[in-house]
Formats: C-alpha cells, structure tokens, sequence
C-alpha cells in the first residue's frame, strides 16, 4: 500500500516537472535566449510573450544603446549592420509611454545603457499598461535578475499553452515563415508584417482598422509629460533622442477631425518645453517631429479592393525600415528635410511649426480627397461610438 500511495503521489509530480523540462528546453515562445539556435530558426509571424524574450535578452546581452517605444519603433529601426556600439531595439507592440518607462528601468537596472532613442505618439502618451505581457516581475530591480528569471521561465514553462506550442513544434506543425525579433536585436521581420497584411487582405484592407486604432489611444495624459521629463532628469548623464514618429498623414488628419488637433498640437509644444528645461539643465537631449503631412507621410493609400503595395508605409500605422533608416540618419545630425520632415522641437519655433504643420494639413486636404474622405468617415464613426 505504502508503495501505491508513493506511486500515486509521485508520478504527477514527475509529469510535472517532465513537461516543465521539455517546455524549458524547447522554449517554443524564446523566453529566455540570446544568440542560440533557437532564435535563427524560422517561427510563426505573430510572437508571443515578446516582452519575455526581451527582457532576458537585455539582461544577457547588456546593450548601451536601446530604441524605446510601441510597434512603429519595434518594425521601423534597425539595428545598424557592424555598428560598434551594443544596440537593441527594446520597443514592444502596443506599448504605451508608461510601458516604455517601465523598460527603461529595466534596461538601466540590467545593462550599462548611454543612449537612448526613443519613438513617441501622442495617442499612446499615457502611464496606464498597453503591453499585457510586460508584467512586474519581468522587469529587473537588483544584481540578482537572472536568477530569479530563471525560476520565473520554469513556472511559466508549467502551462497548457507552452505545452502545446511544444508539442507542434515536436510534429512539426508551426509555421516556419520569418524571423524572431531576437533574431534582429530586437526589431520586428518585416516578413511577418508581410505574411500578416496578406492574410487580412492586403493593405487597403486594413487602413481603416489601423486609423481607428490610433485614434482610440487615449493620450496624451497630463501625468505622462512630468514622468518622462522626470525620467530623463533622473538619467542626465544618458544621451537621449526622441522623436516623433511619422505615422501616416491620415492618422493625424483623423485627430484633427475628431476634434483632437489642438490637443495634439499643444503636446508637441509641451515636448519642446521639456527639451528646453532638460538641456538647461545639462542634459543631452533632442528632441524631432517626423509627424504631420510631409511627402513622406502623404503618400496616397491603396483604394478598396486594392492588393497592392505603399512604399513607405505597411499601413498607415506602421512605417518601413527605410523611413526608420532616415529617421535614425536625422536622430545621427543628418540634415532637416526641405518640407520639415524631423524638424528639431524648439520652443522658439513652435508658432511658426504649427503655423507650417495647418498649412501642410490644408495643402494634404486638397490634394489627397480620397484619404480626407476615409479620414472623415473614421472621425464620424468614432464619435458615434462605433
């Protein structure tokens, strides 16, 4: 009898800690690797559980330049090929000022960070969670992160949806389709982008899904301005870029109608101010606006029915590496655009940048009807609460 019961009682436990090791080993989700085979295989095109991944990749890698900010940042810069510094786009999908913060913390607990770019949308501007998946105890808080990660990924391996993710990969079920952020010090395959869009119709189909979106954000919050000037102040000694990103035309055009562009043009004027403040106080910071109506950011959109491509654009959310290229050439003291595309926010110029940013948006409405029109349509159905 004694032998059945110690049977009984111990061959969950055995099955237990079986699947935790197999989950472990396997880590289908890359939640705890860095330069291993396992992140230069092909995977599925939608990551899950990202923010584990780099969290434990920062701790590991130890980078001294990070990218901060939501999917436009994670998809739009790249790492630069043979740089000499230890770069890592730290940026996480649906990521709202407060997440970024919170990895901000974590990156200077866990690595010698000195440079810091970092993407940034007035919808998005607030310290509530956007990223579900950045949870606390991700996120490093003394010398010993590792450790504790370690016993973190073992609980987390201990679930249905690992076990099952473990088991497709064993029959060779998944998806074998782009690369793993990892893969990319961080940034987003544009594969998977590429893949997805596909799936959902192509690009026309989702402009107005994307739109929508960005108008929803609930940003900018008053809180969010005195947190990120506090942040930076606290962290003077860090070189610091940050910049506006140039989401499509439509989005800020959508802000406008919605009765929001007041709102938006006063937070571009208050990011001007922290700048100034902090550069008083003997920070090194810069600060760009790569957003409005410039000929980047009004490039027409695929009409319904339209399969094909934008050039600069995925949608009109998420821009491609090449304007990512750009914006970090502008970030690196390139030149200012002729039509104002990065132009550097200073609080001596903010009339005449908002006088220039109406004027473009007037110029945009008249030679892009067709956008204005989906633009005002979005607008509508927002504020009937559709």
């Amino acid at each position: 009898m004694k032998t059945y019961l110690a049977i009984a009682a111990g061959l969950p436990i055995v099955l237990v800690g079986a699947v935790a090791g197999t989950n472990y080993l396997l880590d289908p989700y890359l939640i705890h690797q860095w330069d291993s085979p396992q992140v230069q295989r092909l995977r599925q095109p939608v990551e899950k559980l990202n923010a584990w991944g780099k969290t434990y990749a920062i701790a590991v890698y130890r980078p001294d330049t990070i990218y901060l900010g939501n999917s436009r940042t994670e998809l739009g810069l790249a790492v630069p090929p043979g740089s000499k510094a230890r770069v890592f786009n730290a940026a996480l999908s649906g990521s709202t000022l407060g997440d970024a913060l919170r990895m901000l913390g974590h990156a200077r607990q866990a690595a010698p960070v000195r440079r810091v770019i970092w993407g940034l949308d007035a919808p998005s501007f607030t310290l509530s969670q956007g990223n579900g998946e950045l949870e606390a105890g991700l996120l490093a808080r003394d010398g010993s992160y590792l450790a504790r990660r370690r016993l973190l990924d073992l609980q987390r391996a201990v679930s249905i949806d690992m076990t099952r993710e473990s088991l497709d990969m064993l029959r060779g079920r998944n998806e074998a389709v782009c690369h793993a952020s990892l893969a990319r010090y961080g940034q987003r395959d544009g594969v998977c982008m590429r893949h997805r869009i596909a799936g959902w119709g192509g690009t026309g189909a989702v402009v107005n899904a994307r739109t929508r979106e960005f108008l929803r954000g609930e940003g900018p919050s008053d809180s969010a301005l005195p947190a990120l000037e506090g942040a930076i102040r606290n962290a003077c000694g860090v070189q610091w870029r940050l910049y506006v990103n140039p989401t499509h035309a439509m989005t800020i055009d959508v802000l406008y109608w919605a009765g929001k562009g007041g709102q938006y043009e006063a937070w571009l004027t208050a990011l001007a101010g922290v700048g100034q403040r902090l550069r008083a106080a003997g920070c090194d910071v810069r600060i760009y606006d790569f957003s409005g109506f410039n000929s980047v950011t009004s490039e027409s959109i695929p009409r319904t029915g339209d399969t094909s491509d934008m050039r600069n654009y995925w949608e009109t959310s998420h821009y491609r590496e090449h304007i990512g290229d750009a914006i970090l050439a502008r970030l690196d003291g390139g030149p200012l655009a002729a039509d104002g595309f990065g132009r550097e926010l200073q609080p001596a110029g903010m009339a005449q940048h908002i006088a220039a940013l109406r004027a473009a948006r007037t110029a945009y409405l008249n030679a892009h009807p067709y956008e204005a029109g989906r633009a005002v349509r979005i607008a509508r159905d927002h504020a009937a609460g559709l």
